[in-house]
């Protein structure tokens, strides 16, 4: 036979576009079209529907960026299509390239009752199956004009990522306003050339089912009237009934398609607008289930089924009905989809907390899974946070971005810190946004690595990131891959039922153990500097407030504000979703985080003070309070007393026109350019600075990366850099016992104080920067004298080591990484530790000397300047606080991150102020004290090992307990786990390196 595949092929693709698609809708009647635009932020629905509007013609230009208009169609639906299906076809001027980045829509019937969403590739609206003829027709549509931020030519800077700067000018033009017939018959033909033209396209060219396939496909090609599609449509689908039920082989590859519209909190939009497209996806997929009796759709992101119970119990109303009948599925039990690199410990366990127990309240439903698709990299203490909020699986698929090294697996286990382990999938389809596409299906199966030891894998299927959601041409592409000879099996699962079977088949899976690090968008852990300081300073000001109030509470009765803290700390972990706080999100997101911050810190603040008040009582002695968990200038942990001070700082001038700082315990060398030459650990006798080197050095570095700008920093920006060494003033400070550094460069400023406290060993760095700068990296440097093959990342509930030399391609992948308050470097009998306030970034190098001593240089990432998504990114005035420790043991470097991180409040009161519990090893660190969430009075501890060794610790209750549990963290007892025993207010407790234990305490 002669070779003529390419001929039909060619033809189907042709037949497709011209005839057959455009025959799906045959007739058409124009609909009567009015609009009026809301004159500011989104209205009532009521409002909307009520309001006078004017009339509109196709091809009129409408919607000002970020404006909210409200349509109004109506229309008869003609006598002679009676008995037919019929639908309106709603086009706001669609490019349906980009579902969920445009403009789009909640359409409503005039009692305001909604209908369903509208996006580019959902235009449609049902208005009978079968229609009477006559039937009047009115519909409302809500409107949002979202100006197109990343277009075809993405990571332009563009002034409409913020309604402040994105004027007036109308973003689309209306494009169709239709009532149709919709022809059932040719809408399914459709759907089966396109499964079998996409499968056809997969197999090989020699295998005998392709063949068998385009022969049909051609016989079916054959009986369709080009003239008569919807007369000859059923005819045509007859020629492909054998082919489409011929059944898949036994071994076939097995997906659990699940419902899936991965929606970010923000990124491209405003939180606002969430709040709508949140919405819009619910109506949709609510009207698809009542659709489709096969279908499961899982939403996750407890804050965005929040957002829809506050703003439209109209949806909220379908959705529980849904929830009830178990196709709508709660997914992941988070409050958002958080960023897992930078959140702190307590943050970190608060979304799961918060998500898991707002499912359980709502709807009764516990997640096993955390469902966190499009994260950039996951912490190596996450593990152990998963499994004690009571969950056991993850899913991923984002690690399949990374540039340098393929992950080797898909389904493994991960192993965190503690050595718990916590069965994991990265879909093999390899992306959370699957249509169903043949070329996607095929992809997982080839894709799939665990193949021989399983052969399930699951597909998110639905249109993302702006939201959307699974269609009916999805759903009808599905169905025919439920047993089709040729293509992996395709059945719709809740996630619960897939992860049910993986585990099942493949028990004893592969191991990764540490970080799962994303090769790719690293400079998330920098851009938008006040974004993360803002989150670093509201998690610690929680910490302050639950300590102090529960304290007081328990102490004075002090009324503890349950619903104030519940309501912050959500508004913080909203934040942390994983545009938010890595700073990928447009300028209106983060000008409003700024703000949200601020609020969030006064009303901390106004918490802490009133709490410290009333256990202070009324008095002149002077009180310092401590929140770290260590004891500090002689004031215990979670305590109030007078603070103990203890030697002294001096500054001398060298001859060089340089300064000399010393406080008897580290001696600190600044020369002319105010670079720190020398650190000397005078009781060691040991020096931190590498010889011919200098610390505290600025280095400026070129940035721009090839893509994704505020999102990446590529690996050559190493390959330009200014170290800033000329300075306008090396000063005394104003107390004469610091050193005050000016510099200029560019169109910025920095100013830095260098100070040693009296008494403790670590040379304190308070730097401040006006940065006006574009498409630059700046870094402050350390160069250390120091010899060592790796070193520890504070992360979650511990730390984890990261390897300072570049033997392998995975380690020369992570020349940024995260850490959370420090980094330690360690030789066997001496170390050193930076600690910060609230930067995340960090690059460790290491250099052999030409006298044989190896310099390790810790480089902190301060500022970026990318100019896409916000192209003024981070300008304005920047303060940082850093500190070298010289001499650091690990211990060190955890006391002094929270103590940096912590600063002192002073004010007077009758006299001291008892800890409400205190544990006797400083190895057992306390994250949480505070009441428990029930409103019992119960007293809740948490509390972790941090050195990464053993502990055996007794924790001390200042008041009279009744009881002790070992609970979750959402506070349940452990049925697994004995409750240790209370001896006049004393448990004794043991721990793994890095275990994470809550305590529940009954008071008596």
């Amino acid at each position: 036979m002669h070779d003529d595949r390419t001929l039909v092929e060619a033809r189907l693709r042709r037949v497709l576009d011209e005839r057959i698609r455009p025959a799906v809708y045959p007739e058409s009647v124009p609909l009567e079209v009015a609009v009026w635009h809301a004159p500011g932020e989104p209205v009532p629905v009521a409002e909307g529907l009520a309001a006078d509007a004017e009339p509109i013609t196709v091809g009129s230009r409408w919607g000002a960026p970020w404006g909210t208009s409200w349509f109004r169609v109506t229309g008869t639906v003609p006598e002679a299509w009676a008995g037919r299906t019929v639908e309106a076809i709603l086009d706001l001027g669609f490019d349906e390239n980009m579902p969920g980045f445009q403009c789009e829509g909640l359409v409503y019937r005039p009692d305001g009752t909604p209908v369903k969403g509208l996006n580019p590739r959902n235009q449609w609206v049902r208005i009978g199956a079968p229609v009477q003829g006559g039937e009047e027709v009115r519909l409302h549509v809500e409107a949002a004009s979202n100006p197109v931020v990343m277009d075809y030519r993405p990571f332009t800077p563009t002034p409409l990522g913020d309604l402040e700067t994105a004027g007036s000018d109308p973003q689309y033009t209306l494009a169709r306003m239709d009532l149709a017939v919709l022809d059932e018959t040719v809408w399914h033909l459709v759907t089966d050339l396109e499964v079998l033209g996409e499968l056809m396209a997969e197999l090989p060219v020699d295998s005998p089912r392709r063949w068998e396939i385009l022969r049909a496909v051609e016989r079916a090609l054959d009986a369709v009237d080009l003239q008569d599609v919807g007369g000859t449509a059923e005819r045509a689908r007859s020629r492909l009934t054998d082919v489409l039920a011929a059944p898949a082989v036994p071994s076939a590859h097995r997906i659990s398609a699940v419902g899936h519209a991965h929606i970010d909190s923000a990124w491209l939009w405003p939180l606002r607008e969430t709040v709508r497209k949140v919405a819009r996806t619910a109506a949709n997929m609510t009207a698809l289930l009542d659709d489709e009796p096969d279908f499961v759709f899982a939403m996750s992101q407890a804050q965005q089924w929040a957002w829809v119970k506050e703003h439209r119990p109209e949806v909220w109303a379908r959705v529980k009905k849904a929830v009830a009948e178990g196709r709508f599925v709660p997914a992941g039990g988070m409050w958002v989809e958080s960023d897992t690199n930078m959140p702190g410990s307590e943050a970190m366990a608060r979304q799961f907390v918060h998500g898991k127990r707002f499912f359980l309240d709502e709807f009764g439903v516990e997640n096993d899974e955390a469902w966190l698709p499009d994260t950039f990299g996951f912490a190596a203490g996450l593990p152990q946070i998963i499994k004690a909020a009571g969950s056991r699986y993850l899913l991923t698929q984002k690690i399949s971005w990374s540039r340098t090294n393929r992950f080797p697996h898909h389904t493994f286990r991960w192993e965190g810190i503690d050595g718990t382990r916590i069965f994991t999938h990265f879909p093999p389809v390899d992306t959370y946004n699957c249509s169903m596409r043949g070329a996607e299906i095929a992809h997982a199966v080839r894709n799939f690595k665990d193949k021989g030891a399983a052969r399930h894998s699951l597909a998110p299927t639905g249109w993302g990131d702006g939201g959307g959601g699974t269609t009916r041409e999805m759903v009808a592409k599905a169905a025919r891959l439920r047993d089709l000879e040729g293509s992996a099996t395709v059945t719709w699962e809740t996630p619960s039922a897939f992860f049910a079977k993986a585990e099942a088949e493949n028990p004893e899976p592969p191991v990764w153990v540490g970080e799962l690090y994303l090769e790719l968008h690293r400079a998330t852990l920098t851009s938008q500097a006040g974004t993360k300081q803002g989150n670093r300073r509201s998690e610690h000001l929680l910490r302050e407030a639950e300590l102090w109030a529960a304290t007081a509470a328990v102490r004075t009765g002090f009324p503890y504000p349950y619903a104030d803290l519940d309501r912050i700390w959500k508004t913080v972990l909203l934040h942390q979703f994983h545009d938010i706080l890595p700073g990928s999100s447009i300028a209106w997101v983060h000008r409003e985080a700024r703000a949200t911050y601020a609020r969030v810190a006064d009303e901390l603040g106004g918490i802490i003070d009133a709490a410290q008040r009333a256990l202070a009582g009324e008095g002149s002695v002077p009180l310092f309070f401590n929140a770290a968990p260590h004891t500090r200038s002689g004031v215990p942990a979670g305590g109030a007393r007078l603070a103990e001070v203890s030697g002294r700082t001096t500054r001398a001038e060298r001859p060089d026109g340089g300064h000399v700082l010393d406080n008897g315990l580290l001696r600190v060398g600044v020369d002319a350019r105010g670079l720190v030459d020398s650190a000397l650990d005078l009781a060691a006798g040991r020096e931190t600075i590498a010889p011919g080197r200098t610390g505290n050095l600025l280095q400026l570095h070129q940035d721009l990366p090839n893509m994704w700008d505020a999102w990446d920093v590529d690996e050559f920006y190493r390959n330009t850099v200014t170290d800033l060494t000329d300075a306008d003033e090396v000063t005394p400070g104003d107390d004469g016992v610091t050193v005050r550094i000016v510099r200029t460069f560019g169109a910025s400023r920095v100013t830095q104080v260098l100070s040693l406290p009296p008494g403790e060993k670590r040379l304190v760095v308070d730097t401040e920067v006006d940065w006006h700068e574009t498409e630059k990296f700046l870094k402050l440097a350390f160069p250390l004298d120091l010899h060592t093959d790796r070193y520890a990342s504070e992360t979650q509930f511990g730390h984890f080591f990261r390897p300072t030399h570049t033997n392998t391609s995975w380690e020369a992948a992570k020349f940024e990484a995260c850490n959370h308050r420090f980094v330690h470097l360690q030789e066997p009998d001496w170390g050193v530790a930076v600690v910060n306030d609230g930067t995340y970034g960090h690059d460790v190098t290491r250099a052999v000397r030409g006298d044989g001593g190896t310099t390790t240089t810790v480089r902190v990432s301060l500022l970026r300047a990318p100019r896409f998504p916000d192209p003024e990114t981070d300008q304005g005035v920047h303060r940082f606080r850093h500190a070298l420790v010289p001499g650091a043991s690990i211990g060190d470097a955890v006391r002094e991150g929270w103590r940096v991180n912590l600063p002192e409040r002073r004010l007077h009161g009758a006299g001291e102020v008892a800890p409400l519990v205190t544990v006797d090893r400083d190895s057992v660190v306390v994250t949480a004290v505070k009441l428990a969430d029930d409103g019992s009075g119960d007293v809740v501890v948490r509390f972790h090992e941090a050195h990464g060794a053993r502990a055996h610790a007794t924790l001390t209750a200042g008041f009279p307990v009744a009881g002790v549990e070992v609970t979750d963290l959402l506070e349940r007892p452990l049925a697994d786990t004995a409750p240790p025993t209370v001896d006049d207010g004393r448990i004794t407790v043991r721990l793994r390196p890095f275990e994470l234990t809550t305590l529940r305490l009954k008071r008596a």
